[in-house]
């Protein structure tokens, strides 16, 4: 649903600087969602809007009444063993406990969002922090943000370990122990913040010209009016709710999940360390290129509305984490050999992606004048007519990993994903759940992205993709 990890960019484009710096206005046609509904999007709209919750609940309730079984809960409605009365009666409902744990945990964030300048910039070598400026926006904006992701990360996982092993306030299995109620917390953060915006897009925005209205309630309500919804000059809708404080949680829910195994069974298997490892290397990754991540899809293009306000509250942090949630019910001790082969693909995957960006990043800030692999890289130039009538010509690169494939990054992503489930074992599906959804998110992404491009490129985006024939796999897709 949210689509806080992997990260888009316009295929290795590299835009020469002059143009930038001389017109700021791009073809409406090029920006954000649509301006009309068909009805095949909306009835995509409504089948989301509709059933996403009630995924995320199914999943949630199967590993808590049917040791994650997605099959007997179904099984046992169709034979009639159970009625849907039985199962919501026994799923935790709304606690006091859960709700002060929650607005605690959210209130932090925000404090650390915003009243804690970014020092960690000054003295982490190749980190940027601080006050970076964003993309463009349609209306011509260029929004500054305070990068302090990663210390915010670090802030919370120092205190979060003082307390396990020093302070003991509270229990490591906190989260575990509060799951189902904390998800109606979210829930209703979720849906707040999405109808909030939705209003706010309304009667007070905070660009009108960076709004667009269908005129169909639904498609606005779910992929939002706004285009960067603000309160007050720093307080960002989309790079708080799509970085903190469900990214920021996902690390700290996996370690979660390690101790309820370590209580429930006096140890904790080298999968669920994988996973915990694994995992984690990706939110720290994406913590250290928070800057880079104002260049990308979710900011550059997405506006906010409940696909990334609820998606970010519920849908990331229950469904992302649902192989340690397994792990805790169906502990797997793996094969020294299958640990390590499962090991090697999330990092082999995870040095893909991060090498397929590093290149890209490269070749746009050198606008070409590198070297990838050892040789100078090739590339098309390409051009294309802004609404206003300016020319601009970018360079698409056909060499390194962007040779194999036009988006070989999330090649990288999709390997580190099967990891994550293989970790699992193979006598359940809800674990790989992540993997068929990553797929479904990454092609669609695909797809969505060279739309804009072709329509954007024309001529020239026939020129790169004969070029470079394959979107994931080389020789397959």
């Amino acid at each position: 649903m949210a689509t806080h990890l992997p990260k888009e960019k316009k295929p290795t484009e590299g835009r020469k600087h002059q143009n930038m710096q001389n017109n700021t206005k791009a073809s409406q046609g090029q920006w954000g969602r649509a301006w009309e509904v068909d009805w095949f999007s909306l009835a995509s709209i409504l089948f989301l809007l509709m059933f996403a919750p009630l995924i995320v609940y199914y999943f949630i309730m199967s590993c808590a009444q049917y040791q994650c079984s997605l099959a007997d809960p179904l099984l046992d409605l169709l034979t009639g063993n159970k009625h849907l009365s039985d199962i919501w009666n026994s799923t935790p409902t709304l606690t006091y406990r859960a709700s002060v744990i929650y607005v605690l945990w959210v209130t932090f964030q925000v404090v650390l969002y915003l009243f804690i300048p970014d020092f960690c910039h000054k003295f982490l070598p190749g980190y940027v922090g601080g006050v970076q400026e964003g993309a463009v926006t349609p209306a011509g904006v260029v929004n500054k943000y305070e990068i302090n992701g990663l210390q915010a990360w670090i802030i919370t996982h120092v205190l979060w370990f003082a307390n396990a092993y020093c302070f003991h306030f509270f229990s490591p299995t906190i989260i575990f122990d509060n799951w189902i109620p904390l998800l109606w917390c979210a829930n209703i953060l979720g849906y707040a913040v999405s109808t909030f915006a939705m209003i706010k897009g309304y009667f007070f925005p905070t660009n009108a010209k960076d709004c667009k209205f269908t005129g169909n309630f639904f498609y606005d309500y779910m992929m939002g009016i706004e285009f960067n919804p603000r309160i007050g000059k720093w307080f960002d809708f989309k790079l708080f709710f799509n970085g903190r404080p469900g990214i920021v949680a996902w690390t700290l829910i996996n370690f979660s999940f390690a101790a309820k195994q370590q209580e429930l069974y006096g140890q904790v298997t080298n999968s669920m360390i994988l996973v915990n490892v694994l995992q984690g290397i990706y939110v720290l990754d994406f913590f250290w290129n928070e800057a880079w991540y104002l260049k990308t899809i979710d900011i550059c293009h997405d506006h906010f509305g409940w696909y990334l306000g609820w998606g970010d509250c519920v849908w990331l942090p229950y469904l992302y984490t649902l192989q340690g949630l397994y792990l805790v019910y169906h502990p797997v001790q793996l094969y020294t050999a299958h640990a390590v082969g499962i090991l090697m693909l999330g990092l082999l995957g995870y040095y893909i992606f991060r090498m397929t960006n590093h290149q890209k990043d490269l070749f746009r800030r050198t606008s070409g004048n590198c070297r990838i692999w050892g040789k100078k890289p090739e590339y098309i130039e390409c051009s294309y007519t802004s609404v206003d009538g300016s020319k601009y010509y970018s360079k698409l690169m056909t060499s390194g990993f962007w040779g194999w494939a036009r988006h070989f990054n999330y090649t990288g992503d999709l390997m580190g994903s099967l990891a994550y489930c293989l970790a699992c074992g193979f006598k359940h599906v809800l674990p790989y759940f992540y993997i068929v959804y990553m797929t479904i998110l990454l092609t669609h992404r695909c797809l969505r992205d060279e739309h804009r491009c072709s329509s954007k490129y024309g001529k020239d985006w026939k020129r790169y993709t004969a070029a470079v024939p394959y979107r994931l796999l080389p020789g397959i897709f």
